[in-house]
């Protein structure tokens, strides 16, 4: 039986983004359309209640996830004719990543769209960990188009039954490590740092793997945490560690790409149920156009925001992968249960492209 997290504590915010972008309710304006359009808006519309779907994430409000999501709710807004809307909660106001996901398997009303790692939905379905192994792309095309396979479908199928339905993927990058001791240019220099991680299996594996001490917490405490001295480390996407000033408290970058963290934009079931079909299509055709931008957004960062990384004073190397990728092996066969018959599904997809 797949385990169920229980979700304790999960804080309603007060308030929603004061950008104005994903306010509730409220038709569209413009003047009214006729004929086979009136009656396409009319169905749009629906005849119950108006919905606002409340979305969760852990990160800043400048972070490519987040303003993805506020393009989101502006195409759902006009389309439904603000039948359905978006209220948009960042910076882990709603609660952390774990936290988020139980709340939407929960269905306790808090959080109705989710938007995290896929790998943090491993609670629930052990499979979704199968994007995060570590080394297993190189470049942005293949981890996406990975994303989008029936292999990561099969995962996450399963995860309706914890009242989980993915939508799209968007894109948090490759991860890669900071600290304050000293560049990272050997698995060896890995060797006991504490660093942060999240409270994420495979992630937490693989730096045991390369020697160091990972330590699980929640990212809206990771600034004050790193200022304070009580980690070493801690590793993200590029785009993550510069929106939200990890720079500040961090010296090195070193740019492992260890593991890339493709993301999940996953709605409530139940919620979704509520929607017409019409409703339907527009959400999810919405969605996945906020994650081509999303997507588009952290590669164009990633390969952008090194130079300003450098310019605020981080020292930045590029080290040789292979002994890295060598010393993680192991995290992979490590997860021959877990992963069932979506390991030689998985192997048979990266020969293909070899």
């Amino acid at each position: 039986m797949r385990k169920m997290k229980s979700v304790v504590g999960v804080i309603c915010a007060a308030a929603v983004l004061a950008t104005g972008l994903c306010g509730c309710g409220g038709a569209a304006s413009g003047s009214a359309p006729s004929g086979n359009a009136a009656a396409t808006a009319d169905a749009a519309s629906g005849s119950g209640e108006p919905i606002v779907l409340k979305i969760g994430v852990s990160t800043g409000e400048n972070d490519p996830r987040n303003v993805a999501a506020r393009s989101f709710a502006e195409e759902i807004k006009e389309k439904t004719n603000g039948a359905v809307t978006a209220e948009i909660y960042d910076s882990g106001s709603l609660g952390a990543d774990a936290a988020l996901i139980g709340a939407l398997a929960l269905n306790d009303g808090s959080v109705d769209v989710v938007i995290s790692d896929a790998s943090n939905f491993s609670d629930y379905e052990p499979s979704m960990a199968v994007s995060a192994m570590p080394f297993l792309f190189e470049d942005f095309d293949t981890a996406w188009e990975f994303m989008d396979s029936d292999i990561e479908a099969s995962a996450e199928e399963k995860l309706l039954d914890d009242n989980i339905r993915v939508l799209t993927h968007y894109c948090n990058g490759f991860r890669c490590v900071t600290n304050s001791i000293h560049p990272i240019e050997t698995p060896d220099d890995m060797e006991g740092l504490l660093i942060r991680t999240p409270q994420n299996p495979v992630i937490m594996a693989t730096m045991t793997e390369l020697g160091a001490n990972p330590q699980p917490l929640d990212f809206s405490e990771l600034y004050d945490a790193l200022k304070a001295g009580n980690y070493d480390a801690q590793e993200n996407p590029i785009p993550v560690i510069y929106n939200n000033n990890l720079y500040e408290v961090q010296k090195y970058l070193s740019v492992t790409n260890h593991i890339y963290s493709g993301m999940c934009f996953a709605i409530s079931d139940a919620v979704w149920k509520k929607l017409t079909p019409e409703q339907q299509e527009i959400v999810k055709n919405a969605a996945e156009a906020s994650a081509k931008l999303d997507r588009e957004s952290n590669r164009a960062q990633t390969e952008e925001l090194i130079a300003s990384l450098e310019e605020a004073g981080m020292e930045i190397n590029e080290p040789e992968l292979g002994p890295f990728k060598d010393a993680t092996a192991s995290v992979l066969e490590k997860q021959k249960d877990t992963l069932g018959d979506l390991l030689p599904r998985l192997q048979e997809w990266l020969a293909e492209r070899e």
